[in-house]
């Protein structure tokens, strides 16, 4: 099956590390007689952290459970200072499942936006 180009964002970062950013799931798979639906995959390609602000601030993300950053489940830029009205850039290849979330915050609440870029596909 072909995926689609998707993007999401900016969205504002707050100081909660544990903060669900991106989830896949579809929460009802009720469809049209026939035909089975699954849950939908992410393939992130690009993330960009965005600050607007004066003053260094930091991002840490991490991929797993709702809700958590247990360790393990580190994914990018952990406690990463992101310079003053300046921007982090990663670029890559990571499925993220219906049952995955990308997770994460900032050390300075709502200075940091982030915004990505992937595609998005069915299992």
């Amino acid at each position: 099956m072909q995926q689609r180009a998707f993007d999401f964002g900016p969205v504002a970062l707050t100081t909660t590390l544990t903060t669900n950013i991106l989830n896949p799931n579809v929460t009802s798979l009720a469809g049209p007689v026939g035909f089975t639906l699954t849950q939908p995959y992410i393939l992130l390609t690009h993330l960009r952290i965005v600050n607007k602000t004066a003053s260094p601030a930091t991002v840490s993300l991490w991929i797993g459970a709702t809700g958590a950053n247990a360790a393990g489940t580190e994914f990018a830029w952990l406690g990463t200072p992101v310079p003053a009205n300046g921007a982090l850039d990663w670029y890559g290849r990571i499925r993220i499942d219906a049952t995955e979330f990308l997770v994460g915050g900032s050390g300075t609440a709502t200075a940091l936006s982030l915004q990505g870029e992937g595609e998005i596909g069915f299992s």
